[in-house]
């Protein structure tokens, strides 16, 4: 079970960071709203545990970020709009920064990068000189490269969000998304994601397409 408590404490701490010296109003009802939407009943995978192991992540990948407390309020936004028969998520959920945090006191400009890394995860491929944005996508993607039983967990899970596509739609689907990502030059951009997590993620999504096409 997630520690919202915790959560509340990480999401006031770097919005306290990054908010302009004048400060702002009190950041518990705009942890108390994000922490709402990532409860909503339609997520399985994108979930509170989702956006904790992603904030655990960004501070395992910290040294790479020009700026982690800005790359923390973008793993709270990434997922903040979700509804899984929708393609728009994720512009949902920058425009939902962008409302959000100039009223929470934070600079127009710091807004903007938050909301550009949250759009950055349509496509999770940061530029070579985008720091920030390798961290963020290294972050959403290390579920890839997870042990055997929560790399299952996880497929399930997302499988669970798209309960209304039919088997046969959903594995064709899946199957598209796994060859676009073993495709990629890449999975990891991050030293430590490209040293640590790019052999384990390959052999699972591998495993995956495998069993998908069986």
């Amino acid at each position: 079970m997630a520690d919202l408590d915790a959560l509340r404490l990480r999401f006031a701490r770097s919005l306290e960071a990054v908010r302009a010296p004048a400060g702002g109003p009190d950041p518990a009802p705009y942890a108390d709203a994000l922490l709402a939407r990532w409860q909503e009943p339609q997520r399985h995978y994108h979930t509170v545990a989702h956006l904790t192991a992603v904030l655990d992540h960004v501070d395992v990948l910290r040294t790479y970020a020009a700026d982690p407390d800005v790359v923390r309020l973008a793993a709270w936004f990434h997922d903040a709009v979700y509804l899984p028969e929708r393609s728009e998520n994720e512009e949902r959920s920058a425009r939902l920064a962008e409302r959000a945090l100039p009223e929470a006191g934070v600079p127009d400009g710091t807004t903007a990068e938050v909301a550009r890394l949250v759009r950055l995860t349509v496509t999770h491929d940061p530029a070579d000189d985008d720091r920030d944005g390798q961290v963020l996508c290294d972050a959403d993607l290390a579920v890839l490269a997870a042990p055997p039983a929560a790399y299952a967990a996880y497929t399930a899970a997302v499988r669970e969000e798209y309960h209304f596509v039919p088997n046969d739609a959903f594995r064709a689907g899946r199957a598209a998304v796994l060859r676009q990502l073993l495709a990629l030059p890449r999975l990891f951009r991050t030293p430590h994601g490209r040293r640590e997590w790019e052999a384990t993620a390959r052999y699972n999504l591998t495993g995956e397409l495998e069993m998908l096409s069986t």
